[in-house]
């Protein structure tokens, strides 16, 4: 899977961050790098938030 320094850079996961700023963390990570998947745990909390998966 090919990582997106670029946007890594540019957008760091915040220090202890709420699950609230995870959860938009890794959605728009799913949608700019491809270099490895969403936490199965945070997958889990989306299922239950009803918030759906970026393609």
């Amino acid at each position: 899977m090919k990582i997106n320094e670029n946007w890594h850079k540019k957008h760091p996961m915040p220090k202890n961050p709420t699950i609230d700023q995870r959860i938009e963390w890794h959605i728009e990570h799913a949608k700019q790098c491809k270099c490895r998947d969403i936490p199965e745990k945070l997958k889990a909390e989306m299922v239950k938030r009803k918030i759906k998966f970026p393609k």
